[in-house]
């Protein structure tokens, strides 16, 4: 039996070929609520492969009044942390036969409420917010609507749904351990322009760690262009510091950008680590020390609690990992040493 063009597929056209059917055609494809026998579930997927056999999802969503789609929000798209988190996220629904809907906040509090608007108009399953923002918390909204919803990265001070965070603490803390085992004492931190958010976690870590130390703040817009220009600055008055963590890839990019600018070397200048980890960090002149967040973990547990409501995967911890602008030599990237030290 071959598929007429322009004509769609239908359930019954995969029972009638498999020999079985339309409801085993249907536990089949749905995995349940009844088993199949091992040979018929072949037969049926064979079946269905053979006719091009497409679900058709407005009719699951009036049968399951569900629609298996889910809203997928993001702070700042073209932001390579933000880009490679949804990634992660669309491939955990997707396992869970979830398609997901993605829009773009462009780190404006109005727009994400305006898309949770949207998506709950759309009649979404779930919503997932990776926010950026500290404002009102639209989460009341879906909640309101009866469908369930996690914030990612961030939630607002007086969020009272699940919360799916980076890790804030441990990933300052190695930072920190590391550039001392470099012999570093004045280290810096560059913050974002307000104390809000992760960043701000990152930041208050950093001073304790740096406690009693003469550690300057620095701060900075996240596009690299305006970290560029700040380090530029710093190089030009003569207070460029000679080690700095960088809250994030973006910013620290364009300290990269700036200190070739001026002829200043990093690592032999200005040692670097950053604390996001995107995949861009490793393809920098020269390629950025990180620490690493765990974005697969987040994203399963984020997907675990939306759709379930409940989670096994707990929280985990960034990895530092090693490259050029600490000041770890290729070749020493092997010793005891450049394995990461004790926090203390």
């Amino acid at each position: 039996m071959t598929k007429h063009a322009g004509t769609a597929v239908r359930l019954t056209d995969v029972a009638r070929a498999a020999g079985t059917s339309t409801a085993v055609v249907s536990y089949v494809l749905n995995n349940g609520p009844r088993p199949v026998a091992a040979e018929t579930r072949a037969r049926v997927l064979a079946a269905a492969a053979r006719l091009d056999y497409r679900p058709n999802r407005i009719a699951r969503a009036l049968r399951s009044r569900t629609t298996g789609v889910v809203g997928l929000i993001l702070a700042d798209a073209p932001n390579p942390y933000f880009g490679a988190l949804a990634r992660h996220i669309e491939h955990m629904l997707e396992k869970r036969d979830k398609l997901t809907l993605i829009g773009n906040a462009g780190y404006s509090s109005d727009r994400q409420k305006a898309l949770v608007d949207r998506f709950l108009a759309a009649q979404v399953d779930g919503l997932v917010i990776v926010s950026a923002d500290s404002g009102a918390d639209v989460v009341a909204q879906a909640q309101q609507a009866g469908v369930p919803a996690v914030y990612v990265h961030n939630q607002p001070s007086d969020g009272q749904c699940p919360t799916v965070t980076a890790d804030n603490e441990s990933s300052v803390w190695q930072a920190v351990a590391h550039l001392r085992g470099h012999g570093h004492t004045r280290i810096a931190f560059l913050a974002g322009p307000h104390d809000t958010g992760p960043v701000g976690q990152r930041r208050a870590v950093w001073e304790t760690a740096l406690a009693g130390t003469d550690a300057p703040l620095l701060r900075s817009e996240y596009a690299r262009s305006d970290t560029a220009a700040l380090t530029r600055r710093l190089i030009s008055d003569g207070t460029m510091p000679t080690a700095l963590i960088t809250a994030t890839d973006e910013q620290a990019i364009g300290v990269l950008a700036g200190a070739q600018a001026d002829g200043v070397s990093i690592p032999g200048q200005v040692a670097v680590i950053s604390l996001d980890g995107t995949p861009d960090s490793a393809f920098t002149a020269p390629a950025l020390t990180v620490t690493e967040q765990p974005l697969h973990a987040m994203a399963q547990r984020a997907v675990d609690l939306v759709l379930d409501g409940t989670s096994d995967q707990l929280p985990a911890r960034a990895s530092l990992v090693l490259r050029e602008s600490c000041g770890c030599a290729e070749k020493l990237l092997s010793s005891d040493f450049c394995l990461g030290l004790p926090l203390t």
